[in-house]
């Protein structure tokens, strides 16, 4: 579904696959996708890649999040990082559909999806929002569930400055309480489904201070969904 403020140029996804250059063909050709998007096995709750049989991490087992699914579709390594830098960074919102798609690939997304009764993207802060002219995450969740994707229930009450640079702990501390459900539709979360929906996890805090504040306004099951997943370990 494309944005409607957005111009229809802008929305147009790739013809030719940005990996290997074959034309005509989807931004990801199917050979790409078969190298670089090979399922993994990965934590439930964190999305991290795990070795054993195990459905959850240890991590995980010692201290739960506050989400009870947790889906990434690949890791946030080449070609995948250099694909989302192009759909943030270089103006490139026509990259939200072919994104999605893969998300909606990965084992259980599907299910996740049909069972969320609100699709909630993780917001941006109002500088980035300007900056960017789109909400990348909102795009993503467009199309993956158009009729219950809410662009404004979920709210960034604060600026938080880049995580990058920033230790685990310290994430954590820097989006405490940077997330909230508009006070004015707080009923419309409680006793709900929800699904966050991103584009890029790295340590999951600011997904799980989002997850907190949907807890807060009584949904009653809080899961999230991004493209990629740093593989760093806990």
């Amino acid at each position: 579904m494309r944005a409607a403020w957005l111009p229809r140029w802008l929305t147009t996804p790739p013809s030719r696959c940005a990996v290997c250059g074959a034309w005509p063909a989807s931004a990801l050709c199917a050979g790409c996708a078969t190298v670089f998007a090979r399922p993994q096995h990965r934590c439930r709750l964190c999305a991290l890649p795990l070795t054993g049989a195990a459905p959850v991490c240890g991590a995980c087992l010692r201290e739960p999040p506050p989400l009870d699914a947790c889906l990434a579709a690949v890791p946030y390594a080449y070609p995948w990082s250099s694909l989302v830098a192009r759909f943030k960074f270089s103006g490139e919102p026509g990259w939200a559909g072919a994104l999605a798609g893969r998300m909606a690939l990965v084992p259980g997304a599907a299910e996740e999806i049909a069972r969320a009764d609100l699709v909630l993207p993780m917001p941006l802060a109002p500088r980035r929002l300007a900056e960017r002219g789109f909400n990348q995450a909102l795009l993503l969740a467009h199309n993956l569930a158009p009729a219950r994707t809410q662009a404004h229930l979920l709210l960034r009450l604060r600026e938080t400055g880049s995580q990058a640079t920033l230790e685990r702990k310290a994430r954590s501390l820097n989006v405490r309480h940077a997330f909230g459900v508009d006070p004015l539709r707080a009923a419309e979360v409680a006793g709900r489904c929800v699904l966050l929906v991103d584009d890029v996890m790295t340590s999951g805090a600011s997904l799980h201070s989002a997850a907190q504040a949907v807890r807060q306004a009584g949904a009653l099951r809080v899961s999230a969904l991004v493209l990629a997943r740093t593989d760093e370990p806990h």
